[in-house]
């Protein structure tokens, strides 16, 4: 299949304007090399990694691919510049920033030489990204799963209000598994995708086997945005999550809903598989997600999609015309 070039694919150095979202306790290494080696750009999720298992990993990543991969960091989680400075001594130097301000990290990465991107659920913090002097910025709609901006814009109103907003690429993220919804946000002003639940239902993906089973089973109305008051997460619902909305219905505060959810929830969920005390995380896509394919068929579908989707949208100009 033909290259897709825009300004991404080539800030990237990628075949397809891709992107593997960098997902706690699902993007590991194998992940990460599987996409790269497909023609996307696979990300090591480094959220849920000590700085020498990043480093571990990394290390992994780049014996089994030649091509360009990166790393997420959540930049105000526990140890984010050690895991910068592990990545960096690693050798990577594309890194997609999360959960923080884009200030805190950027200039140092752009003193290394890194390419820098940063997710965002706002045309207004889409600003401060490009302020900050990022590369790109990811524009995340509320559908995607896991951590959520407490705005709740959807996809379809945020990708193109963000194209709008600032000068720098738009990469847009949240509720992407397939070619014609790659093909949408890029009708929306988008020029990549990054997609996670996709990417995280595969074989290559280090989730288990119960969660990645429990995702392609979920129905439309299963991946609920919970925690509102507190750390907005979408994930499905579950024993834990029923009683977690139960205690927001009642009024509960964010320190109690926090209480609630204690601590290692995603671990003991994605990675564990626990299905009924773990936290589940995972977009309102998952409905779609009807089976566990390789990244490689992930890739390969996608562009087969949007090529296809692309052709019926220029037959349709066509006919409206004659």
């Amino acid at each position: 299949m033909a290259p897709i070039r825009t300004r991404v694919s080539i800030l990237l150095g990628v075949r397809y304007p891709i992107v593997q979202g960098g997902m706690i306790w699902a993007a590991g290494w194998r992940l990460a090399a599987a996409v790269s080696n497909a023609g996307g750009l696979g990300l090591i999720g480094a959220g849920s990694m000590t700085p020498e298992l990043l480093s571990e990993h990394i290390g992994k990543a780049r014996a089994a691919t030649a091509l360009p991969f990166g790393v997420n960091v959540p930049v105000n989680g526990r140890d984010a510049s050690r895991r910068i400075e592990s990545a960096l001594d690693g050798g990577v130097r594309i890194f997609f920033t999360s959960a923080g301000s884009p200030k805190r990290f950027t200039p140092a990465l752009k003193a290394a030489g890194a390419t820098v991107v940063h997710v965002v659920p706002s045309a207004a913090l889409a600003r401060k990204v490009e302020e900050a002097g990022c590369d790109a910025v990811v524009a995340e709609g509320t559908e995607a799963g896991g951590h959520n901006g407490f705005e709740e814009i959807p996809s379809a109103v945020l990708w193109p209000s963000v194209a709008g907003a600032v000068g720098i690429p738009t990469i847009a993220a949240g509720g992407i598994a397939d070619g014609a919804g790659m093909a949408a946000a890029f009708a929306l002003g988008a020029e990549a995708v990054q997609v996670g639940s996709r990417f995280a239902v595969t074989a290559e993906s280090s989730a288990s086997p119960a969660y990645k089973a429990a995702a392609a089973a979920a129905g439309e109305t299963d991946a609920i945005l919970y925690l509102r008051r507190a750390m907005p997460t979408r994930a499905l619902a579950n024993a834990y999550v029923r009683r977690a909305l139960t205690a927001e219905a009642a009024g509960a505060d964010a320190e109690a809903l926090l209480a609630i959810r204690g601590t290692g929830r995603a671990r003991r969920g994605i990675f564990e598989g626990d299905l009924e005390e773990g936290e589940l995380e995972i977009g309102q896509v998952a409905s779609r997600l009807t089976d566990v394919p390789t990244a490689a068929e992930v890739v390969a579908r996608m562009i087969e999609g949007f090529d296809a989707a692309a052709a019926r949208l220029a037959a349709l100009a066509r006919a409206g015309k004659e």
